[in-house]
């Protein structure tokens, strides 16, 4: 059963957390003299006192959690988190209605960027700066930075851990405890974020865009301070570097952190997922940018590269950003991207979407069904990486299928009955059961969230929930069954 004292005892602590975050934008406003910092410093008292208030009433309810606890801590957390998150834009830009304010933080938390905000140039730096912040915590995972916390105020984080953790094999620990596993992920984290803001700075953003940019091309959240994005720029080192940041992004921190401890590329290698996705990226990119020449969309091969490269790669790895308006290239390429943003990431990784892993599973158990009609009595064991994948994981990767394929219709229905076009309406849940952004016609890359309905919006938000929690998580906790002894 259900205790919901001890996971509001601990929900309470993450917002206080949470509350502390927000003085980095309030330092901005301050530096700057935006014009925010009434808004700011409002927001951070008002989350304060909510988390403090509600840590007092539950401090007598304190205790490790359990697994059915855990389930409800994460929907709570990426479900209230947002809320509070809101209190800066609401506070700041009295014009925006709180379900486009919601939109506006699910979407930098979720890492999906999108984005119903326009006049980006214009906005205080400390506005924008919070929703890159908001969308580098979300990367990793707020709570996976708690569980790193948590074990000093006497509440354990394993079992958190194995709740927020995306993929389908849960289980693996980079350190014999699941806290030094927590700190080992933010650690690689937060040092590839410096590098990047380093690089960027390097080829010629300024220090605040270096910072921003770095924080939404590491989490692949897509975010700019620009309108324009990544075009604002028209840089092919800026580019590079933005490219070169997303793919590290999309590929398994675990890994990542193993090369750093062993100071090897061995661990990349022994990946099961990264070769496979290095290879479709890179194929894609080739394939898009020859295509793109073929259909005399730009002179020369040189430049269709390059912005297949930067495009592919960003929608691929679901960061989202955009140095053209792909929507006018031929429908081939941008509904190609479309595809490759539903699986192309690595699990463990920033990216959302399926993951490679769950790809290659699927692949890999058509091919022994084939085999099994042919060969009715072989032993045909699926194999990930030379070891035998158990029967249990299959089936959950078919259920996790089953389900996000059945998410995607439903959703998709609501919107078109709702009187959305039909192509924007399948992008939209695409990209944003995948976390990905920018979608086409009505939701392209030039375009915003801002021209859907209340209740368009409030169907994405929930879709970009369902895709960040991995649909299994939100929907065990609003099943009847969860609630029962």
């Amino acid at each position: 059963m259900v205790r919901p004292v001890p996971v509001l005892h601990v929900l309470s602590v993450l917002i206080v957390i949470f509350a502390l975050s927000m003085l980095l934008p309030f330092g901005v406003s301050f530096l700057y003299g935006d014009g925010a910092q009434r808004a700011s410093a409002e927001a951070v008292l008002i989350t304060l006192a909510s988390g403090t208030v509600l840590w007092g009433a539950t401090r007598f309810g304190r205790g490790e959690l359990q697994p059915r606890d855990t389930l409800l801590l994460v929907a709570l957390v990426w479900t209230l988190l947002p809320a509070f998150a809101t209190l800066p834009l609401i506070l700041h830009l009295s014009e925006l209605s709180f379900t486009d304010a919601y939109f506006e933080t699910v979407a930098a938390l979720t890492t999906t960027g999108s984005t119903v905000l326009s006049g980006l140039d214009r906005l205080p730096p400390s506005i924008n700066f919070w929703r890159c912040e908001l969308q580098w915590l979300g990367g990793m995972g707020i709570i996976v930075l708690a569980v790193a916390i948590l074990p000093l105020l006497g509440i354990g984080g394993s079992q958190i851990m194995r709740a927020e953790t995306p993929g389908p094999m849960k289980d693996t620990r980079l350190a014999p405890r699941i806290t030094e596993t927590a700190k080992a992920l933010w650690l690689v984290y937060a040092a590839m974020t410096l590098a990047c803001a380093l690089t960027y700075k390097a080829v010629g953003m300024s220090w605040f865009d270096a910072v921003v940019h770095s924080f939404s091309t590491l989490s692949l959240g897509g975010f700019s301070s620009h309108d324009a994005s990544f075009a604002h720029f028209n840089s092919p080192a800026v580019e590079a570097v933005a490219i070169a940041f997303m793919v590290i992004g999309g590929i398994n921190f675990g890994t990542h952190f193993l090369a750093f401890r062993k100071l090897s590329l061995a661990p990349y290698r022994s990946d099961p997922e990264a070769g496979a996705y290095l290879a479709l990226l890179v194929v894609s990119v080739l394939g898009i940018a020859y295509f793109l020449l073929a259909n005399h969309v730009y002179p020369s091969f040189w430049t269709a590269l390059r912005h297949s490269a930067f495009n592919v790669v960003s929608i691929a790895t679901t960061a989202g950003f955009a140095s053209t308006d792909y929507n006018l290239w031929p429908i081939f390429a941008p509904v190609w991207m479309l595809f490759l943003c539903c699986f192309a990431t690595c699990s463990g990784s920033t990216g959302g979407g399926i993951k490679m892993i769950r790809a290659e599973l699927m692949v890999r158990q058509a091919l022994r069904e084939i085999m099994s009609i042919i060969h009715p009595r072989a032993y045909l064991p699926v194999k990930l990486a030379g070891q035998r994948v158990e029967n249990n994981i299959i089936f959950a990767v078919l259920a996790f299928m089953l389900i996000w394929g059945g998410s995607v219709i439903t959703m998709t229905m609501l919107l078109t009955a709702s009187g959305l076009d039909v192509i924007s309406a399948v992008s939209a849940v695409i990209v944003c059961i995948c976390n990905t952004g920018p979608g086409l016609n009505q939701v392209g890359p030039t375009m915003t969230y801002a021209a859907l309905n209340d209740f368009q919006t409030w169907v994405c938000i929930v879709t970009m929930l369902v895709g960040r929690l991995e649909l299994f998580t939100l929907f065990i906790v609003i099943t009847p069954a969860f609630w029962r002894k």
